[in-house]
């Protein structure tokens, strides 16, 4: 008795061709971070202090126009950036006064987290010491120099203290003093490694260099 229902076996082979996968579409807010990418790994490039738009879009294959439908304009983008350094940055700046009695080593913890955020960042490096942002909108280094004072701030707070364990008489001029110039030393680490090409790493005798002045 013959099987109503078709084997396997006997079925019709399709004669469609094989259909080629479609390149996948970016899920929202993903175009954007791989936006952000490809900027910071331009800035790391010796030279590249000014990225066109023009050069970024060819980088990502995609127009200019593709670019600013998830960008206003090109300070936008440095915004975004300036928004990662300042999220990863001050986490853990949190992160180490949560764990740390404040004193010296709070604040040598602090420096030495700033150092290695910028060796393992050089892109953004170029966007915390301003070299990356002459050409762009005022309101992006404002906002970088209010990163750095708040550093300034948390260092002063941490070195307050110790000062006044430390029996000083003016323990709010002493740690204001130290805490100006460990920003100081910070900010032309990292220019220095920036202006070198990365070549000078910041971290160089890093943990003598704080010591001298705590």
């Amino acid at each position: 008795m013959q099987n109503d229902e078709q084997s396997a076996s006997d079925a019709p082979i399709s004669s469609d061709p094989v259909a080629v996968p479609t390149r996948k579409r970016p899920k929202p807010g993903e175009r954007r971070v791989q936006i952000l990418q490809a900027l910071a790994a331009m800035l790391e490039q010796p030279g590249a202090e000014r990225v066109t738009t023009a050069a970024l879009a060819a980088r990502l294959d995609v127009s200019e126009a593709a670019l600013y439908r998830h960008f206003a304009s090109k300070a936008q983008m440095f915004e975004g950036l300036i928004d990662f350094i300042e999220q990863s940055v001050f986490t853990l700046v949190n992160q180490i006064v949560e764990r740390e009695d404040a004193g010296n080593e709070q604040a040598a913890r602090i420096v030495a987290m700033l150092v290695q955020f910028a060796e393992k960042n050089p892109g953004m490096t170029r966007v915390m010491v301003g070299d990356a942002l002459v050409f762009e909108n005022e309101r992006l280094q404002s906002r970088m120099n209010q990163f750095f004072d708040k550093i300034e701030a948390t260092l002063r707070q941490a070195l307050r203290d110790a000062a006044s364990g430390d029996g000083s008489a003016t323990p709010s001029v002493d740690a204001q003093v130290r805490a100006s110039a460990l920003t100081a030393f910070v900010v032309g680490r990292l220019q220095r490694f920036a202006r070198s090409g990365f070549r000078r790493a910041p971290s160089e005798h890093l943990d003598a260099a704080v010591a001298l002045m705590l």
